[in-house]
C-alpha cells in the first residue's frame, strides 16, 4: 500500500504546486462542461415542461423514450455523434471533430434527456389546486404556465446540476469526440485515463480529487435544493 501512500501525496503536491498541465485539463473540463450544461438547459427546461404540462397525442411514447435515453451510454453517445461529424460524415464540413465544439455536442446529447424527464417529472407532480386556483383568479395560458414552471424550480434546478454532474463526469464523449489533445481538448476523465495508463499514478489521482470535488459540491448542492422542494 506504499505506492498508494506516495501517491496521494505527490497528488498534493502536483495541485498546490500549479502544474500548467493538470489545471489545463481541470479548466478545460469546467469550461466544455459548463457551456454543454447551458445548452442542455435551454433546449431541456422548455422540453420538458411542454411534456410535462400539456396532452398531446404521442405524449407517453416521447416520455418512455426521453426516459430510456437516461441510461444510454457515453461510448454509445460518442460514436453516433462522431459519424455525423467526422469528415465523411454529414456535418464535417463544420470541422467539429476533436474540438470542444464537438465535444460539446455529444454532451448536449447526454445531458439533454436527463433534464427533459426529470423537469416533466417535476411538472406532473404540481398539484391541480394550483392551476385551479391560478385560474379562478383570471390567469392566462401563459401566466399559467409560467407560475406552473416557477412552482417546481427547486426540482428543476435539481435536474439542471445532476445533468451538469453526469456531463462533467463522462468519458467517453470527451475521448471520442475530443481526442484527447493536451492544452487542447484533454478533460479530467480523459487525462485520468492516459494518466493512469502510462503509470503516472500521481497524476491520475490529483485528477481525480478535483473530479470528486466537483462531484461533492454538485451533489450537495442537489441534496439542499431537493429538501428546499420538498419543504
Amino acid at each position: 500500500m506504499g505506492y498508494l501512500s506516495e501517491g496521494f501525496v505527490t497528488a498534493f503536491s502536483i495541485l498546490f504546486s500549479g502544474q500548467e498541465e493538470t489545471y489545463s485539463a481541470i479548466f478545460t473540463t469546467l469550461r466544455v462542461s459548463t457551456f454543454s450544461t447551458l445548452l442542455t438547459l435551454s433546449a431541456g427546461i422548455p422540453l420538458g415542461f411542454m411534456l410535462g404540462y400539456y396532452s398531446f397525442p404521442g405524449r407517453r411514447a416521447l416520455r418512455m423514450f426521453s426516459d430510456t435515453l437516461l441510461a444510454l451510454p457515453t461510448v454509445v453517445v460518442g460514436l453516433l455523434v462522431y459519424a455525423f461529424i467526422s469528415r465523411s460524415g454529414p456535418l464535417g464540413g463544420f470541422g467539429l471533430l476533436f474540438s470542444l465544439k464537438g465535444i460539446a455536442v455529444g454532451q448536449f446529447i447526454l445531458g439533454l434527456p436527463i433534464v427533459v424527464s426529470l423537469t416533466a417529472s417535476a411538472t406532473e407532480q404540481i398539484e391541480n389546486t394550483v392551476r385551479l386556483t391560478l385560474m379562478t383568479l383570471g390567469a392566462s395560458p401563459g401566466q399559467l404556465a409560467a407560475s406552473s414552471l416557477w412552482e417546481s424550480r427547486f426540482a428543476v434546478l435539481a435536474a439542471a446540476m445532476t445533468a451538469y454532474s453526469r456531463i462533467i463526469s463522462e468519458v467517453g464523449v470527451s475521448m471520442m469526440l475530443g481526442g484527447n489533445i493536451k492544452w487542447h481538448t484533454r478533460t479530467i476523465t480523459t487525462a485520468i485515463a492516459l494518466e493512469t495508463g502510462k503509470g503516472q499514478f500521481a497524476e491520475g489521482i490529483a485528477l481525480g480529487i478535483v473530479l470528486l470535488g466537483f462531484a461533492f459540491a454538485v451533489n450537495a448542492a442537489v441534496s439542499i435544493t431537493r429538501k428546499r422542494a420538498s419543504s
